[in-house]
């Protein structure tokens, strides 16, 4: 029987579906977070979560299939590592975009840090009207 076996075909080859899979996972785990189509997003999830849950067992082997990083972060949940958040629809081909994110994802907002110089650059220009050489 060939119950839960569905697989979303995505329009492509097997061997370019599983490339493309694992390369937007790839994506997922550098960046935190991918832009995608819903079909892809919802069949990347699985793949992702998959991996978490293979990188939450600790072994030698699971260390060196996936990464230290975020496994440990979802040490304490049982599934549920990703998030899909819909957006709006592509101008070209109108197909339904999504975000794909982890669940414990916060957006990195710049820093004050880095904004300070910025602003103190802003704030020690000359004034205008000492530059402008006197006209006699």
């Amino acid at each position: 029987m060939r119950h839960l076996k569905r697989t979303a075909k995505l329009g492509r080859a097997p061997e370019h579906r599983n490339a493309m899979l694992a390369n937007l996972v790839c994506s997922l785990i550098k960046h935190k977070r991918v832009t995608t189509t819903l079909a892809k997003a919802k069949a990347a999830r699985s793949v992702a979560e998959k991996m978490v849950t293979l990188g939450k067992k600790g072994t030698i082997h699971s260390r060196r299939v996936l990464f230290k990083e975020i496994a440990p972060a979802f040490k304490e949940r049982n599934g549920g590592y990703t998030r899909i958040i819909k957006m709006n629809q592509r101008n070209g081909d109108a197909a339904t975009r999504a975000i794909l994110e982890w669940v414990d994802f916060t957006s990195a907002a710049p820093e004050t840090t880095e904004a300070a110089p910025a602003e103190e650059a802003k704030t020690a220009e000359v004034n205008p009207s000492e530059t402008k050489p006197e006209s006699k």
